[in-house]
């Protein structure tokens, strides 16, 4: 029995050794394909310059939209009476068409009572294109400048040899704008026939 134990006891301290080993080096194995804790500096910086972009993608958009804001309270007020204005001036046409339709003849020859109801009736259009005009409504003067697509409507053309082909000659129908936007094209005659426009002259027509 004593022989037997001789026998095997190195064996078993070898193969002890071994398993001890293996577990030891199982364990450095295991240590190194852990992962590393991060550090929490690197962690904070990060955090940081995430929170730094999300705020200046909010400063713009915030900044963008206040601006949009403002250009659409201030439109609103601007353009806030176009209806109204646009219908008024039918009632400013109406006015002029009745002072056009008076012969000449009849205003000189006519009583005072007539001549005072002319009168009546020029003032109230002056009046209604003044208040008008305070509420940003302006009437387009184009007589002389270069015919402007965006301003005017030609009508029809004026054969004349002596002004610079494509020019308002004539106005129809007067033309408004109200603050940069057309509340109604200026219908107009053009002229044609004559010289074309100097180039610099037309830019500043245009502008």
């Amino acid at each position: 029995m004593t022989d037997e134990n001789k026998k095997h006891g190195p064996d078993e301290a070898v193969e002890n050794n071994v398993t001890a080993e293996a577990s030891a080096l199982e364990e450095l194995t295991i240590e190194a394909d852990a992962p590393a804790e991060p550090d929490p500096v690197d962690v904070l910086r990060t955090e940081n310059a995430d929170l730094r972009d999300r705020y200046l993608r909010l400063a713009a958009e915030m900044d963008n939209l206040r601006r949009r804001t403002e250009r659409d309270v201030k439109d609103a007020k601007s353009y806030s009476v176009a209806g109204f204005a646009r219908d008024m001036l039918a009632v400013s046409d109406n006015l002029r068409r009745a002072l056009d339709a008076i012969p000449a003849d009849a205003l000189e020859s006519g009583d005072a009572g007539f001549k005072a109801l002319v009168e009546g009736v020029e003032m109230t259009e002056r009046s209604m294109l003044s208040a008008l005009e305070r509420h940003g409504v302006r009437k387009l003067e184009p007589v002389g400048e270069k015919f402007d697509p965006n301003f005017h409507q030609a009508m029809f053309e004026v054969p004349n040899p002596e002004i610079a082909n494509n020019t308002v000659v004539q106005v129809v129908q007067a033309g408004f704008v109200i603050g940069e936007r057309v509340l109604r094209p200026a219908m107009v005659g053009v002229s044609k026939g004559g010289p074309k426009a100097p180039a610099g002259e037309a830019s500043a027509a245009q502008a």
